[in-house]
């Protein structure tokens, strides 16, 4: 398989960038997801200019517009850094990146939950580093998530999803398609898309329906973007039991009496928090081959992501 291009952290890598000379390596980032994606390292400090070890930074003003500054000097690196910010996102929209997995916390590349401080140096605020901040608004539709977050498992999760589903976009969906490529799509990602968001899928189903009515990049435009705010939205035990019960409908003539009550206990065990969603899922995967089902065997929402990484495993 073809590695996806994801951004990351220096640090995350491994890479001894922090100003304290050192790195925040993260195992699963280097070992386990870096079987399947294709890093661009990415350290704002150090492309800037600034030496290892340095002095550290932290932020402070208003959450709109934080002024990076030096915590014991005072020195205000925020016009330099924004100046550097300018080129480096020119520069990664010729990488073509699926994702990015950005240092919680870090002044520079946090993308939440970074302390803002008063002049004084008391912290009374919340926000976005220098450059995490930047790359969300000129990067709204890619995923991205820090280290912190990735260890939650729904939120791994969610956010690897939308990696492969942003992937099939840029490689599908592409200015000259046909709107027959987009109807494909579109019918390969329903069940994902409702397992998020039944009002988007809709949302989805009536620009899908209305195609013609759109110049064919004011309609991908629209599309991609109802699709990314959808997926952005986590799916949750009611809604996947939604979907697993509208999958059994399709096999309605083709179980036995008890092959059908084992699937509805293997559902309800997971609606009812005893088994996690691989379970189920197993047991339709069995039935989608053994009964060669033509419309379940396209729907991404069966395989959204490599098996190997077990991230249904664990919601």
């Amino acid at each position: 398989m073809e590695k996806i291009r994801i951004g990351v952290s220096s640090c995350l890598l491994g890479e001894n960038v922090r100003y304290d000379g050192g790195n925040k390596r993260d195992i699963y980032i280097t070992d386990t997801l870096g079987k399947y994606f294709e890093w661009v390292p990415v350290c704002p400090e150090v492309e800037y200019g600034l030496p290892v070890p340095r002095e550290a930074m932290h932020l402070v003003g208003s959450p709109d517009s934080p002024r990076l500054v030096t915590v014991r000097t005072g020195t205000d690196h925020t016009k330099g850094m924004q100046g550097w910010n300018s080129k480096k996102l020119k520069e990664l929209e010729r990488e073509g990146l699926c994702g990015f997995i950005f240092k919680s916390r870090s002044p520079s590349s946090g993308i939440g939950g970074v302390k803002i401080y008063t002049p004084a140096g008391i912290p009374h605020k919340t926000g976005a580093g220098i450059f995490g901040g930047a790359f969300i608004k000129n990067f709204p539709l890619t995923p991205v998530i820090d280290d912190g977050r990735l260890n939650d498992p729904k939120l791994r999760e969610n956010f690897i999803e939308r990696i492969f589903v942003y992937k099939r976009c840029k490689d599908n969906l592409h200015s000259g398609v046909a709107v027959s490529a987009l109807v494909n799509f579109h019918t390969d990602h329903k069940l994902l898309v409702l397992s998020h968001s039944p009002e988007h899928l809709r949302a989805l189903g009536r620009l899908v329906a209305d195609a013609r009515q759109y110049k064919t990049s004011v309609l991908l435009k629209r599309y991609i973007i109802i699709l990314t705010e959808g997926l952005k939205l986590l799916s949750t035990v009611r809604k996947n039991t939604n979907v697993l019960m509208h999958i059994m409908g399709y096999f309605k003539k083709h179980l036995s009496s008890d092959e059908k009550q084992e699937l509805l206990e293997v559902i309800d065990n997971y609606h009812k928090g005893y088994v996690p969603l691989i379970v189920p899922m197993v047991l339709i995967n069995h039935y989608v081959r053994k009964f060669d089902e033509p419309y379940l065997k396209k729907q991404v929402y069966l395989n959204p992501h490599p098996a190997e990484l077990m991230l249904r495993n664990h919601v």
